[in-house]
């Protein structure tokens, strides 16, 4: 059984920088998508980004392209959202998610992904 625990979210001035993990257990990651959402009180969860857990290519959603990174580590299986330049947009809670690839889907919709950590909260002051 897939298990995800995030950490590191925190209380952060617009600007600064954070890194949340995602630590990931049950199997192996091979031919999986590990993707980060966000969700803040009153809107959607949505994406932020995800990588391709064999080749390690991320790819993020437009709000954090150039600010936030994405990268996993295969020794140890966890998974990292570097974000920086923080902005108070930003405040939300962060989840870990993680989907089969089969060859077909997409990886950035929500609805496509079975697996989940509990979130963790990032809060970003003007």
């Amino acid at each position: 059984q897939v298990q995800l625990v995030e950490s590191g979210g925190g209380l952060v001035q617009a600007g600064d920088s954070l890194r949340l993990s995602c630590a990931a257990s049950g199997r192996t990651f091979s031919n999986y998508f590990m993707g980060w959402f966000r969700q803040a009180p009153g809107k959607e969860r949505e994406f932020v980004g995800a990588i391709y857990w064999n080749t390690a290519n991320p790819d993020y959603a437009d709000s954090g392209k150039g600010r936030f990174t994405i990268s996993r580590d295969t020794a140890k299986n966890p998974m990292y959202l570097q974000m920086n330049s923080l902005k108070p947009d930003d405040t939300a809670v962060y989840y870990c998610a993680a989907r089969r690839w089969y060859g077909s889907g997409s990886y950035n919709s929500r609805n496509e992904y079975n697996n989940w950590g509990q979130g963790t909260q990032v809060t970003v002051s003007s």
